[in-house]
């Protein structure tokens, strides 16, 4: 067997997948389904997860039936005809190549997270100015990745420093896999370039943290208001007429963690403290897997650190044109595109090299 095909047990996953496939199918055909809002949704949400596995499985399928029929005829005839059926065998396999990785991906377990939506927070870190333009181009990458796949992108609370620079950012990402997708996102940034104030033409390196969490819903995490110290302020931000002439901006600390969440950009104070609990109850919740879960905890200190250069998980050099993920060994020449939002090969690539990671783990 050549090694651009699948081996047997991703052939027998896939036909797993498709009797199960069927079998939503079946049951989703059924009037008494349709008489249970909870269980049809249900059904349909999991149909609608494996149809891509099971329609690029049907057409990797088809591909090697048309690839051993190339051989055959390679083998049987000579001459012209040989040479035309050797061609068509090599052309069979390199598209069978790439379509064996996509099927493989769409074939992994997923994480009941995956589908919430996520909470992604952006932080400059060392670099002083230029530290807080980079949060800033984070900012608009991962809105642009969002608008990419369709995703929804809602601002919760925005810090800005000098024109054009960001000290801190919160927003939320709705979309199916948006947590899924976004979670390899977490950690150290490096940015390496030469500043626009920088008249030497020097490379600087600077840095910002990201830490990105599934969004927690009200049945998740239970707050005691006794437990909340609730400030109001006066927004220091810019803004129109009553959103920093009137006491709207909201900051919310839990007592019992000492988390601190605060929230300005709405003129209502209630917009505000219902946007800032939101990111708390995200806060507190991811709390609660991570100790409950070790291979969390670690994720989650992962997430929150210093913002150092050194301790960093991607690096975007912008004199190379090149961006590394430290993490898999994988660089990419395409810097202009990844900053404008295409990060689908470093997801695909985290996405596979985590759930190898978990099955070896297993055993």
């Amino acid at each position: 067997m050549s090694t651009v095909e699948p081996d047997d047990r991703l052939l027998r996953r896939l036909a797993e997948v498709r009797l199960r496939f069927a079998e939503l199918d079946e049951q989703l055909a059924d009037p008494a389904v349709f008489e249970d809002p909870a269980r049809l949704r249900d059904l349909g949400q999991e149909r609608a997860a494996l149809e891509p596995a099971v329609r690029e499985g049907t057409r990797l399928e088809g591909l090697l039936e048309e690839l051993a029929g190339a051989r055959e005829m390679a083998e049987s005839t000579d001459g012209e005809m040989q040479e035309l059926a050797l061609e068509e065998t090599r052309d069979l396999e390199r598209r069978i190549e790439p379509l064996v990785e996509q099927v493989r991906e769409l074939l992994l377990p997923r994480d009941p997270m995956d589908d919430r939506p996520a909470v992604v927070e952006i932080r400059a870190g060392t670099g002083g100015d230029e530290a807080g333009l980079f949060a800033s181009d984070l900012l608009r990458l991962y809105t642009r990745y969002a608008e990419r796949r369709g995703w929804k992108v809602e601002l919760l609370t925005l810090s800005e420093g000098i024109p054009g620079a960001v000290k801190e950012a919160v927003l939320t990402v709705s979309g199916q896999g948006a947590f899924g997708a976004l979670r390899y996102e977490s950690g150290v940034h490096r940015v390496q370039r030469v500043p626009e104030t920088e008249s030497q033409g020097r490379i600087h390196t600077s840095a910002a943290t990201v830490a990105v969490l599934p969004e927690a819903e009200e049945v998740d995490v239970a707050i005691d208001p006794g437990e909340l110290r609730i400030d109001v302020f006066r927004s220091s931000g810019p803004g129109g007429q009553s959103v920093n002439t009137t006491d709207s901006a909201v900051r919310i600390t839990h007592l019992p963690t000492g988390l601190v969440v605060s929230c300005q950009d709405e003129k209502s104070q209630h917009k505000n403290k219902a946007k800032a609990m939101k990111v708390l109850r995200s806060r507190l919740f991811d709390r609660a897997l991570a100790e409950r879960d070790a291979e969390r905890a670690a994720e989650r200190r992962s997430q929150v650190g210093s913002g150092d250069r050194s301790a960093k998980i991607r690096t975007y050099n912008f004199p190379q044109s090149r961006v590394t993920d430290h993490r898999i060994g994988l660089s990419v020449f395409n810097l202009d595109a990844v900053m404008d939002g295409d990060l689908d090969g470093f997801v695909r690539a985290l996405r596979l090299a985590a759930q190898e990671e978990r099955m070896e783990a297993e055993g």
